[in-house]
């Protein structure tokens, strides 16, 4: 079997797995956050945390809810991490260091996991168990939540109620993402993934020396990693390490899990709207702006010129024989088009327009399912925008789902497209000004600074992936990264929340022969371009001086 046809195959078999888990994954997600049912694992947890889960909360109480338990989270990891050297479990490990500390507190809180250390040999067991995995779990939830919210926000109606932070928080963690990590986890573990809490042992001896690993409760946080679009690995390779990812079926089955949330929550966002059509819209958006980029990672990766690529069929520097290229294209579009960060091959090692296409994947707000949560909400902001700029072009308020898209909803709708790109750019100009932030690049000319664009996108997008050549463990890196992924992340929430209020609060307004039809291929269509020239008239520039750069001399 050629290459390019293993490809496909596994494309296409990702595309059956996800259609069937779309309808009851979604319509389950819906029926989650809509019961008014509690159970009492739940109930002690509202009573372990003193809150009320049948209270409903405007927007501010909702948004104070998410920053609060965010900013505990932060301090609690950090601390955890810094007095590390003095816990059981540790495997001799001493404390991480205070910007480190900060930079992955920031990081793991913020759903990003960038890591700036590896994590064989920095991290024991109770930070890996009870710090990193229970924020992949949490942090997933979170983004869920404000999703939701902003759902709500569509489907009421005299109302700036959004629902309860606490209780959308509890079952999103207890009802969806633990139930599916269990199994996800035993399945990963029938892969060959290892799950123990085994110490530091040699694996075998070698030319002038021998090599030692770490065991760990790997499969139960590879499976969290993925599927709340985390990525954080417990080890420096991340998904490349067969520890983690040992064989072609492990690999299909860690990209449906970073998948199958962030699709089947347009089901959740169609039934709790009540048309399933606007749903399949949203959807359709998602999945062209998918495939396309899988298509054009493929082509780029495969038909790269050059005798040694005709001799290894492809591109294949950095990427491990036993996923190859197609594997390794469809896994690298599927973590920067969400905000996982995992990684299964090295991006800096792709070829020019390759890394160009996982650097603009996060460009794009990582829409394309986009992370658990934070996907739908930014690409309902997209929407709106699309629906702003339809209206503007025949003369007439825009409405969306109902709601008018007035002047207040169009400046959240602004400025949660702005804030990110600000944060990329502004600390990549100042990288560049200042003299040793430079110094971290391992490579000069358009790729060395496409190391640096891209850490900054990663790190303000919450993604977390990186091109592997930049050494990113110093004080200016740990601390700006995690200023910007705090940023990144909360920032825009803040903006979601106050639209939701905004949109709640209105009366419907009845359809007339007027109003857009935004469940039509039509309006998918100008959402995809809505999308694209956004980002391209933001990014061009950058894109500009680094991977096209690079891509044009290849």
């Amino acid at each position: 079997m050629s290459p390019v046809l293993a490809g496909v195959l596994q494309l296409l078999a990702l595309v059956v797995a996800l259609g069937l888990s779309y309808r009851p994954l979604g319509d389950y997600m819906a029926k989650v956050y809509s019961s008014e049912k509690h159970y009492k694992p739940e109930k002690w947890i509202y009573k372990a945390i003193g809150a009320n889960p049948n209270v409903e909360m405007r927007w501010p109480a909702y948004l104070r809810g998410v920053l609060a338990f965010s900013a505990v989270s932060v301090l609690f990891l950090y601390l955890l991490q810094r007095v590390q050297g003095s816990l059981p479990g540790s495997l001799g490990f001493v404390s991480i260091d205070p910007d480190q500390a900060f930079n992955t507190a920031a990081s793991f809180v913020a759903n990003t996991n960038w890591q700036s250390y590896y994590g064989e040999q920095a991290m024991g067991h109770v930070v890996q168990t009870g710090g990193l995995a229970v924020q992949n779990f949490v942090s997933a939830a979170v983004g869920i939540a404000v999703a939701v919210a902003l759902v709500r926000g569509f489907a009421r109606s005299r109302t700036g109620e959004l629902g309860n932070f606490w209780a959308d928080l509890v079952r999103g963690t207890v009802r969806i993402l633990l139930p599916i990590s269990v199994i996800g986890a035993l399945v990963l573990v029938a892969c060959g993934a290892i799950q123990n809490f085994s110490g530091i042992h040699e694996v075998g001896q070698f030319t002038g020396g021998s090599q030692q690993w770490n065991g760990g409760a790997v499969a139960s946080q590879e499976v969290i990693k993925e599927l709340g679009t985390n990525g954080g690995g417990y080890f420096n390779a991340n998904s490349a390490h067969p520890f983690e990812n040992p064989n072609g079926l492990s690999n299909l089955f860690e990209i449906y899990l970073i998948l199958v949330i962030p699709f089947a929550l347009t089901r959740t966002f169609g039934r709790m709207v009540g048309s399933i059509k606007q749903g399949y819209a949203i959807l359709a958006t998602m999945a062209t702006i998918w495939l396309g980029f899988v298509a054009l990672m493929m082509w780029t990766e495969f038909a790269h010129p050059g005798p040694a690529f005709d001799i290894a069929g492809g591109a294949m520097e950095g990427k491990e024989t036993r996923f190859g290229i197609g594997g390794s294209s469809i896994f690298a579009v599927s973590t920067t088009l969400t905000s996982t960060g995992a990684v299964n091959s090295f991006h800096s090692s792709y070829t020019g327009f390759g890394g160009g296409i996982t650097m603009l994947g996060m460009q794009l707000g990582e829409i394309a399912p986009g992370g658990t949560g934070s996907g739908l909400y930014g690409m309902l902001i997209m929407a709106i925008i699309a629906v702003f700029i339809a209206g503007l072009m025949v003369g007439r308020t825009p409405e969306y789902l109902g709601k008018k898209i007035g002047t207040r909803e169009i400046k959240f709708a602004a400025l949660y497209i702005l804030i990110t790109p600000a944060l990329v750019l502004c600390f990549t100009a100042a990288s560049f000004v200042l003299d040793t932030p430079a110094h971290s690049m391992t490579n000069s000319g358009a790729h060395g600074f496409s190391e640096i664009l891209y850490a900054y996108t990663s790190g303000a997008n919450n993604n977390g992936s990186a091109f592997a050549g930049l050494n990113a463990d110093t004080q200016w890196f740990n601390s700006t990264i995690g200023i910007a992924m705090l940023l990144g992340r909360f920032l825009p929430m803040v903006f979601v929340l106050a639209l939701a209020g905004s949109l709640a609060e209105q009366s419907p307004v009845p359809e007339t022969a007027g109003t857009l039809r935004t469940e039509k291929p039509l309006f998918t269509g100008l959402l995809v371009g809505t999308i694209m020239i956004i980002t391209g008239l933001t990014y061009f520039p950058a894109l500009a001086l680094g991977p096209l750069a690079e891509g044009l001399a290849a």
